[in-house]
């Protein structure tokens, strides 16, 4: 007999052997038949793998992350299944689950696949899926391996065999199929019961632009039809809020193949969104006692080497700036933190002059393949809402409640209600994907465990998901269209300081190593107004949105008017403009609708010769005629409102 450990703490006594579907089903049969994978010993196993020894036990089903991941992977076999039954002799690369669904990347030689062709390749994909056919993995020598692929004719396999070492080696079968994989997989492909394909691209062999470009098809699949339905609803509502279409629309921001893609540039009314953002954090910053600095947006390569950003970002970087001396190299900045130790270590610290709170909106640069850039929520060049605090050990707990309280007011500001803390810890299976002693790490997996405990905080769990330098805690919001989201993130490390060699004298007059937490309420300005504009649908709140009202003069004779009312406004910071083209004013209304502006101010005879403005609200209708003093007391109120 073998101890099963469940979540709870429970243990369960099984029969060496036995599967994590056996104990599903010794909880409840109801149970059993939802579970699609599970994590044992902290590593994700098929259900129905043998467990031979003492193990923590956690199952999976679709309302789990790695539930829904095990099921889009084993989606992506059941469409390469139905690719090599449709195009005999089609080569396969690999084929991923991702956050929306799943691709398999394919050589079809001299054919062709479009989007035409999705159609007959999903009805192919469910005929299998009816087959029920479990999945059934099969460890296998490296040289059968290679003898396998050698007679599919599969260069691509071929060389992900490459890396592999015997006892490495699994294939997974469904059918007719087989592959290399090191899995896990849902059951049986009966799990599958609604399919859609939604895209063909091209995609380079392993990301290298000098290699093969295969076709990319992109999936998604459900368990139930009417998730899929659901889903592609969803879709459409979110097309309607994409940013990229909305940025363009509102005039926010444009990119240019000219300065280069992956560089957004912020136009006028987006670069008021942004000072909008940047002031409210500002000023939330300088309540709890931060000092705004500014740092370059280059550095030395041996800034980032010892920081260890070289290591980890090398590759992820733009090629080093050579200068004409000899040796010198310097490289776009990946992070902001090494020169924020370099701001730490520039003076001599006591232990009274802690904690060092030390913020900036500091740009990053990072080479994203191409292929993986998206409008303003992945680029090459962001804007971090960075911080770091330099403090005591007794002052980190303190210092990271007061973080988690700065980060729940900027969230709440934005209109995000509804969010959930996950909290990234390492995986102690893989020690050599992080920097510092286990002393330190366990240290600070602490402190964060028992902040968020403290106030309360909602979180999961997730292991190995940490830095490479530290643990940290992810804030997950929804949007207003019930999608999830990772905005802002705390993390404490004690690792960076040890790198720079950063002191303080503590009050026993020795030198103490300072601990450090970083902090990005926003995480970057770029994503975050991607997600904010979606959110809104581009309808921002009226402290936020770049052109607060729009004056409507029925004809040109009100101009002067008009000017005048916009100079009393401009004199309590409140920001709009005049329409003043030769357009009648049901086009002027309609036009200021479709730009969002929340508020019109229409102007007429009457208006002007009583001094006096007719209020509009976008979505509101008519308000009535004001004075421009009780305008500006009606919009405070309406500011307020909001606050």
């Amino acid at each position: 007999m073998i101890n099963i450990t469940l979540p709870d703490g429970s243990v369960r006594q099984v029969e060496s052997g036995s599967s994590a579907m056996d104990v599903a089903k010794s909880i409840s049969e109801g149970l059993a038949r939802n579970v699609l994978s599970a994590k044992v010993n902290g590593e994700i196993w098929d259900a129905d793998r043998p467990i031979t020894s003492d193990a923590t036990l956690q199952l999976f089903t679709w309302n789990d992350k790695d539930g829904k991941t095990t099921f889009w992977h084993s989606s992506a076999h059941l469409m390469a299944e139905a690719l090599e039954a449709l195009y005999p002799g089609i080569k396969l690369g690999i084929g991923p689950a991702i956050d929306t669904g799943f691709y398999y990347d394919v050589d079809a030689g001299d054919r062709v696949i479009s989007i035409n062709d999705l159609p007959a390749i999903e009805k192919k994909m469910l005929d299998l899926a009816r087959e029920k056919n479990d999945y059934v993995r099969q460890e296998i020598g490296k040289a059968d391996a290679v003898a396998y692929f050698k007679e599919k004719d599969d260069e691509y396999k071929l060389e992900l065999l490459e890396g592999l070492e015997d006892g490495q080696i699994t294939f997974y079968t469904q059918g007719g199929f087989t592959d290399l994989c090191r899995g896990p997989h849902i059951p049986n492909t009966g799990f599958i019961k609604a399919v859609k394909l939604m895209n063909v691209a091209g995609a380079y062999w392993r990301g290298d632009e000098k290699r093969q470009q295969m076709t990319r098809i992109y999936g998604v699949s459900f368990p139930k039809q009417k998730e899929l339905t659901e889903y592609l609803e969803l879709l459409e509502e979110a097309k309607k809020r994409d940013h990229r279409k909305l940025g363009q629309e509102l005039e926010l921001f444009m990119f240019s193949e000219r300065v280069g893609a992956g560089l957004p540039i912020w136009l006028p009314k987006g670069n008021a969104l942004r000072e909008r953002l940047m002031n409210f954090l500002r000023e939330e910053q300088e309540k709890r006692g931060y000092k705004l600095v500014t740092t370059p947006h280059i550095g030395k390569k041996e800034l980032y080497v010892t920081s260890g950003h070289y290591a980890k970002y090398g590759a992820d970087s733009f090629q080093p700036i050579k200068t004409p001396r000899e040796n010198e190299e310097f490289y776009l900045k990946p992070m902001n933190c090494p020169h924020h130790c370099e701001i730490y270590g520039n003076r001599p610290h006591s232990y009274r002059d802690l904690p060092l709170r030390i913020a900036e909106f500091g740009t990053v640069y990072r080479y994203e393949q191409s292929g993986e850039l998206h409008g303003l929520s992945r680029v090459r060049g962001f804007t971090q809402d960075d911080a770091h605090i330099f403090c005591t050990p007794d002052q980190v707990k303190g210092e990271f409640l007061s973080v988690l309280d700065l980060t729940r007011t900027v969230l709440t500001k934005m209109g995000f209600a509804e969010f959930t803390a996950q909290i990234s810890l390492r995986d102690p299976a893989t020690p050599t994907k992080y920097i510092g002693s286990d002393e330190n790490w366990t240290a600070a997996e602490n402190a964060i465990i028992e902040a968020t405990q403290e106030v309360g905080l909602v979180t999961t769990t997730e292991i190995g998901e940490a830095a490479f330098y530290g643990p940290k805690l992810d804030f997950m919001i929804k949007d207003a269209i019930g999608r999830s989201w990772q905005l802002g993130t705390i993390q404490v490390d004690y690792n960076l300081p040890e790198r720079f060699e950063l002191e303080y004298i503590g009050a026993d007059n020795k030198p103490h190593r300072p601990v450090m937490i970083h902090r990005a309420p926003f995480g970057s300005l770029e994503r975050f107004i991607s997600i904010l504009i979606e959110n809104t649908a581009g309808k921002f709140p009226l402290w936020l949105t770049p052109e607060q009202y729009a004056i409507l003069p029925i004809s040109d004779k009100f101009t002067g008017y008009c000017h005048e009312v916009e100079a009393q406004l401009a004199a309590h910071d409140i920001k709009g403009f005049i329409d003043d083209r030769s357009e009648t004013i049901g086009r002027k209304i309609r036009d200021t609708e479709l730009k969002k502006i929340p508020i019109m101010l229409i102007v007429g005879e009457k208006e002007a010769e009583s001094g006096e403005v007719s209020v509009r609200l976008q979505g509101d209708g008519d308000k009535g005629a004001m004075s421009v003093a009780d305008f500006v007391t009606y919009f405070k109120g309406l500011l307020a409102a909001e606050a």
